[in-house]
């Protein structure tokens, strides 16, 4: 495993005890988002309302858990209910995110962010990275988007929203429940009641969650050609890459499947080079989507994407669009 990757502390995710100073600083960073919080509410901070539905897919933990699959699935649903969708993303990882992009499947994934270039890819639709999801959703709407979809940005409140997704990560869930740094949550665990979905990413959903299954597809070679079923890599050893919010979670797919696994996890976003990869034998190499968006110029015949899509239970999409069609937007 890469000795460089940046772990959660232990105790984020048992029952180890918290450092006093971790602690400490839970304390003061509560106090800074309770009172932005409270801005928001005093109208101190302005709330902007676009004139299509806003959806946001978020968490209230940091690091991935699955909001980009259902993203995608999400704005193929949606347009196969006959809306326009378009994404608006803050675009981490990119180079310069302080100029707004239109980011399409040929971007480069330095300049506009490992996943919205996996979005635009997978999609189609038109994607819009800002910091600022305000102009970005206007920026889709000017497009001719008729609903905008927002790819993480639950804590971003300047922009009003019309359904919230919480996206929970079946392993891990909120992990001791505490707030940055002393735990995992970005916001107090109760933030969440106030999403409309809950969407459970592996594990066993609990009253009021909606089962989300990743299911994984054929292996495509970075460099083309024929795609190569995943079960032809059964009962041999490959090099599993993966820079992803939970690494875990992909090599355990893997060998879910009867495939030999040496793992390599990498930080969030990493910007990958060529070094990165000498391994020191010339297994197949399997990475997940997101990280081979970023491989392509420097890959072997031996790397392999693996691509997975969301599947959820047809009641949620009714669930979903029913709530839709209940959304009353302003027309200014």
């Amino acid at each position: 495993m890469n000795k460089s990757r940046h772990v959660p502390p232990a105790y984020w995710y048992n029952d180890k005890p918290v450092p006093l100073h971790a602690r400490g600083l839970a304390s003061i960073y509560a106090a800074l988002i309770g009172l932005r919080a409270r801005f928001f509410r005093w109208g101190l901070l302005r709330r902007h309302r676009l004139s299509v539905p806003v959806i946001v897919v978020g968490n209230v933990t940091v690091g991935g858990t699955g909001k980009t699959p259902l993203t995608i699935a999400l704005v193929q649903r949606l347009r196969e209910a006959g809306f326009k969708p378009g994404v608006a993303s803050r675009g981490y990882g990119r180079a310069d995110d302080r100029q707004p992009l239109w980011v399409e499947a040929a971007t480069a994934p330095e300049q506009g962010g490992d996943e919205p270039v996996l979005i635009a890819r997978r999609t189609g639709v038109p994607v819009r990275v800002d910091r600022d999801r305000v102009a970005a959703g206007r920026a889709l709407i000017a497009a001719g988007c008729d609903i905008v979809v927002c790819d993480d940005g639950l804590q971003h409140y300047r922009l009003r929203r019309d359904v919230e997704i919480e996206v929970i990560d079946g392993q891990r869930r909120y992990g001791n429940g505490r707030l940055l740094p002393a735990g995992p949550l970005r916001e107090p665990a109760e933030r969440a009641t106030q999403c409309d979905f809950h969407v459970l990413n592996g594990g066993e959903p609990a009253f009021g969650e909606w089962p989300m299954r990743l299911h994984t597809e054929a292996a495509q070679p970075l460099r083309g050609g024929r795609p190569r079923p995943l079960a032809s890599f059964a009962g041999q050893r490959v090099h599993a890459v993966a820079g992803i919010g939970h690494p875990q979670r992909f090599f355990d797919n893997l060998r879910g499947l009867g495939i030999g696994v040496v793992p390599h996890a990498f930080d969030d976003h990493h910007a990958y080079r060529a070094e990165d990869f000498a391994f020191g034998s010339e297994l197949p190499v399997l990475m997940t989507e997101k990280d081979a968006v970023k491989c392509a110029a420097f890959a072997k015949d031996w790397y392999f994407s693996v691509p997975v899509s969301a599947r959820l239970p047809e009641a949620f999409w009714v669930a979903l669009l029913d709530r839709l069609a209940r959304t009353e937007t302003p027309t200014s």
